[in-house]
């Protein structure tokens, strides 16, 4: 078990997208994961990433690995994260 599995609510920590909330979709491999907002949410799409840019945060959703954006809408409306994905979080420098 792998601190970014399947279902980490993460925030981004750099790039354009930083600040914003995502899930882990799917881990790939040691060093990147498959992650999504997803976009109409927090504006972060689909697309793989390094862990480096992540933040994980304590929060897991129940999803299956691979799942589309509609499959982590409704699991992010069952745990009532909604609104915490449409606000951004303030990065230290």
């Amino acid at each position: 078990m792998t601190l970014y599995e399947t279902g980490r609510v993460c925030v981004k920590i750099m790039g354009r997208e930083a600040g914003s909330h995502c899930v882990v979709v799917e881990p790939m491999d040691g060093k990147y994961v498959m992650i999504t907002g997803p976009k109409s949410l927090s504006g972060v799409r689909r697309r793989s990433c390094n862990v480096r840019h992540l933040e994980p945060l304590d929060i897991k959703i129940d999803i299956k690995s691979g799942a589309s954006d509609d499959e982590v809408m409704k699991a992010l409306e069952a745990a009532d994260l909604i609104e915490r994905f449409r606000q951004k979080v303030r990065i230290k420098a």
